[in-house]
């Protein structure tokens, strides 16, 4: 059992909070008995550490049998080290490393996609990984991180997933306009979420067609140059006196809304 927070180990695990060892070394940290559940479910072949307290593993003993069944070392450790390289204020004691495993852009585009989220310099990662969960919920088949979005390996951004990321395809560092005329080349419409735009009620027909929708920065959204690109912008209206509606939660809407329209379609 690895009990010091000095140790090499978890002081290695604990560095990959940081982006440019992220990037330097191509590993990621998952934490949460969810997260290293979807990992070891999905793509075992990417987890190159596992490390879990007793405690944790009492709780979830399910987590020790895929990790046999998948040919994982379990490495204990103490409350203090689990402590060491959580992320969180609340540990759950079950964390591992995994080795990054983005899509490329080009490969999104060969198998005829329906529906795919698009990500311009989307800042909070908590929305980054909720939209991801939500395109995965609702059926999408991609999803397009430009360069100015956060980092998807972002320890925020994976634990907001809850797993996702394992299940859907996702390109990074890409750039917008090849985004876009990658997404029409393939028979898409590009749509924008917008506060400037039509209301969404009234595209709902259109919205059965494949549909690259394209989401912005909190604060700014969409600069006119970009909103230029697209083919149609849209808003989902508000009904009520809120001012406005959290980037994720709009998403939520836009995306089932696709969903549902080419479903029925």
């Amino acid at each position: 059992m690895i009990e010091s927070a000095k140790n090499q180990r978890v002081r290695d695990v604990r560095k990959l909070a940081q982006k440019a060892q992220r990037t330097e070394r191509g590993e990621f940290v998952l934490e949460g008995p969810q997260a290293v559940r979807e990992g070891l479910l999905a793509r075992p072949d990417l987890i190159t550490e596992l490390f879990v307290t007793p405690t944790a593993l009492e709780r979830h003993d399910d987590i020790a049998a895929l990790a046999q069944r998948t040919g994982h070392e379990v490495v204990f450790v103490s409350e203090e080290a689990a402590d060491a390289m959580s992320d969180t204020r609340t540990p759950q004691g079950v964390v591992a490393v995994a080795k990054q495993f983005p899509t490329a852009l080009k490969r999104i585009f060969e198998g005829e996609p329906k529906l795919i989220a698009i990500l311009e310099e989307v800042r909070d990662p908590g929305n980054l990984g909720t939209i991801i969960r939500v395109a995965d919920s609702a059926g999408a088949d991609a999803v397009i991180l430009t360069g100015r979005t956060v980092d998807l390996y972002n320890p925020k951004v994976v634990r907001s997933s809850t797993g996702s990321i394992f299940h859907i395809p996702i390109a990074v560092e890409a750039e917008f306009d090849d985004a876009v005329v990658r997404a029409r080349q393939a028979g898409m419409r590009v749509v924008a979420a917008d506060v400037s735009g039509n209301d969404l009620l009234a595209a709902r027909e259109s919205l059965a067609e494949p549909t690259a929708w394209v989401f912005g920065n909190e604060a700014r959204g969409l600069t006119d140059d970009l909103l230029a690109q697209v083919d149609d912008t849209l808003v989902v209206p508000i009904y009520g006196q809120a001012e406005s509606m959290n980037l994720a939660t709009a998403a939520s809407v836009c995306l089932y809304e696709s969903a549902f329209a080419q479903r029925l379609g």
